[in-house]
């Protein structure tokens, strides 16, 4: 038998490890999503699990496994389903009942309020999912209505008309978001637990990518600033009156703070970009058709969520496009100050070549001199020791200083040439 992948089997189960709820109608969800404020993706997942734990122990609930990233169990009269993701956790409570008051806050007491205020994060979203049985599109009408801002409602059938959604992605006073679901009597559990879901992972990733949106309005003016001092420097390129040297060093400091805006909202701006796929992708495969005249999901989203997911796209390409033109504005200016410093080096180097003419001068000058020092001396004294022979060969004094010149300079030059050639 071959070897399996120590990988195989996690993997391949990995694919199966979160199905859809079966639900029947009528029914409620009550869904959770939350977020460290900062550092998400790096957090203590540990919180995560520990946090859980807690709920489960008020409910007297079975634990997850050791290590688990998801987990499906009842807690009292609810089915529980919780799932970790790379920044955040979802808690959804589904329960069979409906409250008499559409979307009762106590729907959301099924998480108690001192656990909520422990939670190891703080709240990106959360909705209530009332799910009634379809009995004619008056009945649904009306409770749309009722239910939502006609003004930002969206409502459509989904799944081949197996159910109509809707919703108006309005936080209601008690907090909360709202959907509506009618099904129809033919639609099976796991189709119902299909189209909760599906509402859930719509809101959590919406609520997700707009952080972005958030991001992109803080940089917002801080790049602007940074704009038009790039632009600044870069007129003083051509400018014959400033320092180059000056202005490099501006630029740089310029590049090195876009590069570290790209650095540290790179993943943010990654992370909407992925959402908002997502968002899309969710939408797309409900199979929507338009109810009673309103705006599909996607209408809602391409005339409200895409705008801002354009302005992220825009902040993004912006802001590397500002990193890469200050990187290009430093490479010519460097450029440009290395060859102003080879052209200063030239005139050093012709300088300095004409003071070392100076001085090669002044140095025959100098040995010239030494020759005629040194010969004055060397001559007075070979004539101290001759004057006891000049009176036998009747010379005079200065006759024999006479003879003695030419060979006492030429000795003394001789002997100099000698010293110089030894010492190159």
């Amino acid at each position: 038998m071959i070897a399996d992948h120590p990988l195989r089997y996690e993997l391949a189960n990995e694919l199966h490890a979160r199905p859809f709820p079966s639900l029947s109608a009528p029914c409620t969800a009550a869904f959770l999503a939350v977020k460290r404020p900062v550092d998400a993706a790096s957090r203590d997942r540990a919180e995560d699990r520990a946090h859980l734990i807690a709920l489960l122990d008020r409910y007297g609930a079975p634990h997850p496994q050791p290590g688990a990233t998801h987990y499906s169990g009842k807690i009292g009269r609810h089915l529980l389903k919780w799932e970790q993701h790379t920044e955040f956790v979802t808690y959804t409570a589904f329960s069979d009942r409906l409250s008499d008051r559409p979307f009762d806050p106590a729907d959301f007491n099924v998480f108690p309020s001192d656990w909520l205020e422990q939670a190891p994060g703080a709240r990106v979203t959360s909705a209530l999912v009332r799910v009634e049985p379809w009995s004619d599109k008056q009945v649904a009408t009306e409770r749309f209505n009722d239910w939502f801002e006609l003004e930002s409602l969206a409502a459509s059938r989904v799944l081949d008309d197996a159910g109509v959604m809707a919703g108006d992605f309005r936080i209601d006073p008690s907090g909360h978001l709202r959907f509506g679901v009618f099904v129809s009597p033919s639609t099976g559990a796991r189709r119902i637990g299909r189209i909760v879901t599906r509402l859930c992972e719509i809101e959590t990733y919406k609520s997700l990518s707009m952080l972005g949106f958030a991001r992109a309005k803080e940089l917002s003016p801080r790049m602007g600033e940074l704009d038009a001092r790039l632009t600044k420097l870069m007129d003083d390129m051509t400018s014959d009156h400033s320092s180059a040297d000056q202005t490099l060093a501006g630029l740089l400091s310029t590049s090195a703070e876009l590069e570290r805006m790209v650095a540290r909202n790179s993943f943010r701006f990654g992370a909407t970009a992925a959402y908002e796929a997502i968002v899309h992708d969710r939408i797309e495969v409900m199979r929507e058709q338009r109810f009673d005249g309103r705006q599909t999901f996607n209408e809602f989203m391409m005339r409200r969520y895409d705008p801002a997911m354009r302005t992220v796209k825009s902040t993004e390409g912006r802001l590397a496009a500002m990193a890469d033109r200050a990187i290009r504005a430093g490479e010519l200016l460097r450029t440009r100050v290395d060859v102003e410093r080879s052209a200063q080096n030239q005139k050093l180097l012709e300088s300095m070549d004409t003071r070392a003419d100076l001085q090669l001068r002044l140095q025959k000058t100098v040995e010239g001199l030494s020759v005629v020092a040194i010969s004055y001396y060397a001559v007075s004294l070979a004539a101290y020791a001759a004057y006891p022979l000049a009176a036998a060969v009747g010379l005079g004094k200065g006759e024999l200083t006479a003879a003695l010149t030419l060979p006492v300079v030429g000795a003394v030059w001789w002997m100099l040439r000698r010293i110089q050639k030894k010492m190159h």
